[in-house]
C-alpha cells in the first residue's frame, strides 16, 4: 500500500544521489548509486536506468527495493521501501528521457525509467529516531 512521503524527506532528497538495493529472486542482494534519483510525487521516486544490469536483472525478478538517501555532513538520511515498475515507453519515460538528455547529453538514453511506489520510510538521522517508520 503506497504512502505519502512527508514533505521534508521530499526536500531532503533534491539533487542527492540514492542507493537503491535490490535482491534477486533467489535473495542475492545488489547494490547501485543512482544519480539520477528523483521525487516523482508524493508517493513515488524514480530513477534512469542507464547502465543497470544487475539492478535491472534483480528487478525484473523481485520487484521489492530499498532506497536510501544521505548526507554525511549533516547527520541525517532516510531509508524508503516500495515495489519498483520499469517503465520502457509513455509519458513518465519520455519526460526522464528528456530531462537527462538536457542535463547530460553525452548519455545514451535510458533502457527503462524505474518508477518505485513507496510502501515505507524510515529515519536513518542520528540520534534517538533513528530506524523509526515515520511513513
Amino acid at each position: 500500500m503506497p504512502v505519502t512521503i512527508p514533505t521534508h524527506v521530499q526536500e531532503f532528497m533534491q539533487g542527492k544521489p540514492g542507493w537503491v538495493a535490490t535482491a534477486s529472486r533467489d535473495g542475492m542482494p545488489n547494490v547501485a548509486v543512482k544519480g539520477s534519483l528523483q521525487v516523482l510525487d508524493a508517493e513515488h521516486l524514480l530513477f534512469a536506468d542507464l547502465f543497470s544490469l544487475k539492478t535491472r536483472k534483480n528487478l525484473e525478478e523481485n520487484p521489492q527495493v530499498a532506497v536510501m538517501v544521505a548526507d554525511n555532513a549533516e547527520r541525517k538520511g532516510y531509508l524508503l521501501k516500495g515495489r519498483a515498475e520499469l517503465i520502457a515507453s509513455g509519458p513518465v519515460y519520455d519526460q526522464t528521457a528528456a530531462a537527462l538528455k538536457a542535463k547530460l547529453p553525452q548519455l545514451p538514453p535510458p533502457k527503462y525509467v524505474v518508477r518505485i511506489t513507496v510502501e515505507a520510510v524510515y529515519d536513518q538521522s542520528l540520534g534517538p529516531a533513528a530506524g523509526q517508520q515515520i511513513a
